[in-house]
C-alpha cells in the first residue's frame, strides 16, 4: 500500500512517500525549484502542489499516482476557516486575501486528480502531523509529544499529547496569542532580519546578556500553573506580522525594551545581542516548565518534540538534560517540512490502524544520482581538473588537514534544514581563521553565525559534555559544551558560549563520510571536520547541476562529487 504526504497549503512545501509503513523517499520542493521555501505563501496558492517533490517520491518507487492508495496534505480548511474569521494570524492582514485562500483550499484534492489519482484523500491536521512526525518516527511504542510552533490549523500554538501503540491523545494546548513561534518571527524582524530568520537570532544569543532585558521578557511572557504559558497581549502584536516583505508592528517591544529597532542592514550592537540571549533564556524557561508538566502529565520517561521551536538545539538540550525524561526524539525535519512525513505515517499507523512503522534510522530520503550522471555533468565544464583518487576519503582527508575548503556531495540528499554530509561544505575545525573564511569568502553571511563539527559517533563523549544520550545529536539539534580541555583543538566549531551544535557520524549510516573524518583523526588527532550546508544564500544544493554552479561562484577549493575530486585552474 502507497500513502503520499504532502505539506503545501502554506510554506516548507515538501512529500514523502509510504510503502506498508515505511518511508521510502521524502524532500522539499525549495531543493528543486530553488526557491527558498518551496514557494512563497500567498493568498492564491495553497493549492501549487510541491510537483518536483512529489514526481521524486514516485520515481524513487517506480509509479504513478494512479497507483497510490491515499494521499493525504497536511492541513484542515474546516479548522482553518474557523480560525481565519476568528481574526487570527495568516500572512495576509486582508480579509479579502484571506477569503480568496479559504476559497482556494478544496481545490487541493481536485488537484491531485487532475494527475491521476483516484484513491482515498485524507486532511490532517498541522499539530497532528507535526505529533505524528516525531512520535511515529521514533523507536518509541509509548511517548509524551510536545509540539511548539508559531499557530497549528486551529487557535492552539503549543499541543501536549501522549502516544501509545497507534494512538495520538491530545492532553494539553496553549492558545494563540501566546506564541513562541511568533515571539521568535517578531523579535527577528524587529532585530533587522526576516521573518524566517529564528536561526540567525539563536546564533547572535550566544553572544549576549540575557540578564539586561530579563525583568522585560519576564513582563513579555511567563510560565503558567496549568503546565503551559502565556504572554502579554497588548505588547505582542502578531497578527501584524507580514511575511512578504518582512514586517511587524514592534511597538510594543520598543515600549517595553526602550530600543528602536534595528534597520535590516545596520550595524549589530551589544544591545541586539542581549536582545537575543534574553529571548533564548525565555525559550528555554518556558519549554523546560512544558516539558516538566507534561512528564508529571503523562508519567513517560520518553519525550518527542516537533514543530519549528524544536530545531532550537539550545532549548532541546535544556528541556531534556535538565527534566526528567530519560530518551528524547526529534525527527529531522521537525519544521514544517517535516509535516509531510508526519500526515502519511499518521494515515497509515492511526486511520489506517496499521502496525508502527520502523524507526526513521537516518535523514538520507532524497534524490541521489549515478557516477555516470555525475560525469555527465561535469563534461559541461571542460575548463575544470578532474581527477579520481585511489584512495578519495584519505585524499579528501589530507586536503582538509592542509586548509583547503571542500563542497563535498555524495549519496542521497538529507531531509531537513541541516546538511549531514551528502550536501555539505566541510573543512578544518581546528583553527579560528577557517571559520571566518567559511561565514565570510564562501557563505557570505554574518560573524555571529556558528558552524558545526560533525564528529565521529564513538568521540562524542571524549569530546563534549553529553548529559542524556539522544539520537538528536545525530541531526544538529542539540548544543552540547565541549570538554575545556579540546577547546584549543576546535576554534572554528566551538561558538562563543563554548558549546556546538553537533552531527554525531555513525559508520552504520554515513559510512563514506565516517571514513573521511575516521582519516582526518589519524592525520590530525581531531576526530571531526567542520560542516555547514552546501549552498550561498540559497536552497541546500540538490543535483550535481546545483553543486558545481556554488562551486565556480564561491570560494570553495574542491569539489568532492561522487568518486570524483574537481578543482578550478
Amino acid at each position: 500500500m502507497y500513502i503520499l504526504g504532502v505539506n503545501s497549503v502554506y510554506h516548507e512545501s515538501s512529500a514523502c512517500l509510504v510503502r506498508d509503513g515505511v518511508v521510502l523517499a521524502a524532500a522539499e520542493e525549495e531543493r528543486f525549484n530553488r526557491v527558498k521555501h518551496g514557494k512563497e505563501a500567498r493568498a492564491d496558492n495553497p493549492d501549487e502542489l510541491p510537483r518536483n517533490a512529489i514526481d521524486f517520491c514516485l520515481a524513487t518507487a517506480g509509479i504513478t499516482l494512479a497507483e497510490v492508495d491515499h494521499v493525504t496534505v497536511a492541513a484542515d480548511p474546516d479548522i482553518i476557516a474557523e480560525v481565519l474569521r476568528l481574526g487570527l494570524p495568516s500572512p495576509w492582514n486582508n480579509r479579502e486575501k484571506q477569503e480568496e485562500f479559504l476559497g482556494k483550499l478544496p481545490d487541493i484534492p481536485l488537484r491531485f486528480s487532475e494527475l491521476g489519482f483516484t484513491g482515498s484523500f485524507h486532511w490532517v491536521a498541522h499539530h497532528t502531523a507535526h505529533a505524528a512526525s516525531a512520535y511515529f518516527a521514533s523507536p518509541f511504542d509509548d511517548a509524551a509529544v510536545l509540539v511548539v510552533d508559531a499557530l497549528g490549523d486551529d487557535a492552539f500554538s503549543t499541543r501536549f499529547y501522549r502516544a501509545s501503540g497507534t494512538t495520538l491523545d491530545h492532553v494539553h494546548s496553549v492558545r494563540y496569542p501566546a506564541s513562541i513561534g511568533y515571539l521568535w518571527e517578531l523579535v527577528s524582524v524587529y532585530l533587522g532580519f526576516g521573518v524566517y530568520d529564528a536561526a540567525k537570532v539563536m546564533g547572535l544569543a550566544a553572544y549576549g546578556d540575557p540578564t539586561r532585558f530579563a525583568a522585560a521578557f519576564d513582563r513579555l511572557a511567563w510560565t503558567t500553573p496549568d503546565g503551559g504559558f502565556d504572554m502579554a497581549h497588548d505588547l505582542l502584536r502578531f497578527a501584524d506580522i507580514l511575511y512578504y516583505p518582512p514586517s511587524a508592528d514592534t511597538s510594543g517591544l520598543v515600549e517595553l525594551v526602550g530600543v528602536e529597532p534595528r534597520p535590516r542592514g545596520a550595524a549589530l550592537d551589544q544591545v541586539h545581542q542581549d536582545i537575543a540571549a534574553a529571548l533564548q533564556e525565555k525559550t528555554n524557561e518556558l519549554v523546560l516548565h512544558m516539558t516538566n508538566h507534561l512528564h508529571a502529565l503523562t508519567g513517560s520517561s520518553r519525550l518527542c518534540l516537533a514543530g519549528g521551536v524544536a530545531l532550537n538545539c539550545v532549548a532541546n538540550q535544556i528541556a531534556f538534560e535538565r527534566s526528567p525524561f530519560a530518551e528524547l526524539y526529534v525527527q529531522p525535519a521537525a519544521h514544517d517540512g517535516g509535516l509531510s512525513v508526519g500526515a502519511a505515517l499518521h494515515v497509515w499507523n492511526h486511520v489506517l490502524g496499521q502496525p508502527r512503522s520502523p524507526e526513521l534510522p537516518h535523514a538520507y530520503w532524497g534524490p541521489s544520482f549515478s557516477d555516470a550522471e555525475i560525469a555527465e555533468e561535469l563534461a559541461q565544464h571542460p575548463g575544470l581538473v578532474v581527477s579520481q583518487p585511489a584512495d578519495f576519503e584519505a585524499e579528501v582527508a589530507r586536503l582538509l588537514a592542509a586548509g583547503q575548503v571542500i563542497g563535498l556531495f555524495q549519496g542521497a540528499m538529507e531531509l531537513g534544514p541541516r546538511a549531514l554530509g551528502n550536501r555539505s561544505i566541510i573543512g578544518d575545525p581546528r583553527e579560528r581563521a577557517m571559520r571566518e573564511t567559511l561565514n565570510h569568502k564562501v557563505k557570505h553571511r554574518e560573524y555571529f553565525r556558528p558552524l558545526a563539527p560533525s564528529v565521529l559517533a564513538e568521540a562524542v563523549d571524549e569530546w563534549f559534555e553529553v548529559g542524556k544520550p539522544s539520537s538528536a545529536g545525530d541531526y544538529m539539534l542539540m548544543a552540547y559544551p565541549a570538554r575545556p580541555e579540546k577547546y584549543a583543538q576546535m576554534g572554528a566549531v566551538l561558538h562563543v558560549d563554548n558549546t556546538c551544535r553537533i552531527q554525531a557520524v555513525h559508520e552504520s549510516t554515513n559510512p563514506r563520510f565516517h571514513r573521511i573524518i575516521a582519516e582526518f583523526a589519524a592525520l590530525t588527532g581531531v576526530p571531526m571536520v567542520l560542516n555547514t550546508s552546501f549552498n550561498d544564500q540559497e536552497p541546500i544544493i540538490c543535483t550535481p547541476g546545483d553543486a558545481l554552479n556554488t562551486f565556480l561562484k564561491t570560494e570553495i577549493d574542491f569539489l568532492a562529487i561522487g568518486p570524483f575530486l574537481v578543482r578550478k585552474h
